[in-house]
Parts: structure tokens; sequence; C-alpha cells
């Protein structure tokens, strides 16, 4: 079965029980172990349970076709539900499921996780055309739905954030939701008592979330510094950011740019535009906000947002060579004049 978005977060809580077969995949790491855990759980108690729970790579599936269903029709010692999680699943292990699936074990569930996976992906098809099975993307979330996501977690936690705060946040650690459920765990720890969270208090305990590599990249290449941008880019790329999370950094920071400038043509002060900018510039940044703020003209931002994405599109696309692509496109805008 094919899952709406909307369908996606009802049944990460609660898996369809005719799904005996979840295949979790997309380019964000933590937010799909993050998924695989909770669903998982619904089966057993503990993710480490040697009786009932068992972890095995492609690898050791196309070494021994016959560990599958073996694993699967396994009972335990202890008795209950078993859970067999593959890692790092790919295409080639296509008909191997699909074999499973023709008589899948009721009181076993298989996850498994893989990579991205393009719409002719044989695994995919599979998982979304069988009435037995589940196909479940774990896509970037853009900061909208990242700022939700930390309003939630820290409501659930009894705690409450202003809007600059949560905008701040999501904004640094967008891309990857395990990073920013530990960047929230150590938010909460640092509080303590205070149940209200602010701007300063998330600077003050999550500067080191990633936002300075960010601004790095986004600042470089709004400043015509290309070589700046690029080894935030190396940076960022050997720390395992998605290039669509860099990407949509970078089209943030041009999209607040396009705003001011088309503001400053219309005659406001730039720094009525800074201090009324949401989330507000830090103010650090103010005067290299400012100074791109006046170097670039409407049409040039226009046309870096449009190749931006596109570019965001492309990536998304199966064997795309993003990091190349984009190391190129931030070569082009940080050296355009």
């Amino acid at each position: 079965m094919k899952l709406a978005w909307k369908q996606i977060e009802p049944f990460v809580k609660s898996p369809d029980p005719k799904a005996r077969a979840i295949l979790v995949y997309g380019p964000d790491d933590g937010l799909m172990r993050e998924r695989v855990k909770t669903m998982g759980l619904t089966a057993v108690s503990d993710l480490n349970d040697p009786f009932n729970s068992v972890l095995l790579t492609a690898e050791q599936i196309l070494a021994d076709p016959a560990r599958l269903p073996d694993e699967a029709n396994a009972i335990s010692m202890m008795g209950g539900k078993r859970l067999i999680r593959i890692d790092g699943a790919r295409d080639a292990i296509a008909p191997l499921i699909k074999d499973y699936l023709k008589s899948p074990n009721e009181n076993a569930l298989l996850i498994l996780m893989a990579g991205e996976l393009g719409p002719k992906s044989p695994l995919r098809a599979l998982f979304e055309k069988a009435e037995n099975a589940a196909a479940l993307p774990c896509y970037v979330e853009d900061e909208r739905d990242m700022a939700g996501f930390v309003r939630r977690t820290l409501q659930e936690s009894g705690f409450g954030i202003s809007p600059d705060a949560a905008s701040w946040l999501a904004a640094a650690v967008t891309g990857d939701r395990g990073r920013a459920r530990s960047e929230l765990e150590k938010l909460i720890t640092y509080m303590g008592v205070n149940r209200q969270i602010t701007l300063d208090d998330t600077r003050d305990c999550c500067g080191d979330a990633g936002e300075r590599t960010l601004d790095d990249l986004a600042y470089g290449a709004g400043g015509g510094n290309a070589a700046i941008a690029l080894r935030a880019f190396e940076t960022l790329t050997a720390e395992g950011t998605p290039a669509v999370a860099i990407l949509r950094a970078l089209q943030n920071h041009f999209r607040r740019l396009h705003l001011a400038r088309a503001r400053y043509d219309a005659g406001d002060a730039p720094d009525a535009i800074l201090k009324t900018l949401s989330p507000p510039v830090f103010f650090k940044q103010a005067d290299s906000f400012r100074a791109q703020m006046q170097r670039w003209q409407l049409p040039a931002l226009e046309k870096i947002m449009a190749r931006l994405s596109s570019l965001e599109a492309d990536c998304k696309k199966t064997a795309t060579p993003a990091e190349t692509l984009c190391a190129q496109a931030i070569l082009s805008i940080g050296s355009m004049k």
C-alpha cells in the first residue's frame, strides 16, 4: 500500500495490522530511524531483545536467501511477536521480499530501511502495490514542518517556545530529525524548571546545532565569497547533511533577501527592514545581510531562487550526482556579480 502524506504519522504510531512488511525510505536518515523505532516498539517491547528482535543487512539476505524466512518464522522461547529489521535495503532483494510476502508470518513484523528510492525502484513499487505491505517515505522536512515538530515535542514535555525561537531552531536542525531530537533533549535539560523558552535560550544552548556552518554557506554565497561557501558545503556534506537540506537553507536565505530587497526598492529604510524580518537577523550578521540586500537586484534573486528550486527537484531523482550539482550551483552563485 502507498501511504498518503496525511496517513504517515497515524500509521507510524499504529501500523495497519495488514501490513506484515514495511519499507521505510528517504534521504532523512534520522527521521527514518526514529519512525522505525516507533513502529518496531509496537511489535516488541525492546528492540534489542535477543529472542524476539533481529537486525539483518541486505548483504546477509543476499548471501543466504533462506535467512529471512527462517528468522521471520522462528518461534521465540519467550513467546510473543517477532521483529525483523533489514538495514541498507536495496532493489536487489526485491525478489526475495516478494517471495516472503506470498506467505508472511502473521506474528512477525518485517521493517526494511533504505535510502532514497526513485518511483521506478522495484523494491518501492513492490511495497506500494502489495496489499500486505506498506511503503513509508521519509523526505527532508522543511522549516515549517520542523518548527511544528519542535513545538509539539516541547509541548509534550511541558515547555512552551516563542515563535522566533522555534523558527531559529528549526532552521538550525532542518534535514535530520535525529539531530533535531538530540538538540531538543539538550534544550529541555538546559531549561530546568523554566518552562518558557526564548530565542536567547535556544541560541545559548543550541548555538552549535549546525547553524553556524549553514550561515557560513548562505552568507558566503550571498556575499560573493565562493571559497567560504564551498568550505561550509564540504563540512556539511562530511557531517552527512542531506543535499536537500542544504539547498533549502540557501533558498531560505535568498528568499529573505528577495523580501528585504523588495521593501528596500519600495523605499523602506534598511534598519527598519531588518528589525521586522522573522526570524530576526542575528545582530552579528546584520551588516552582512544589509550589504547583500543592497547588492542584489530582484531579477537576479529570482533567477537564483528558481535555480535552487529546480536543483532540489533534480536531487530527489535516483542516481543524480547531488553533491556535484550543489557544489557547481554554490560556486556559480558565489561568483555572480
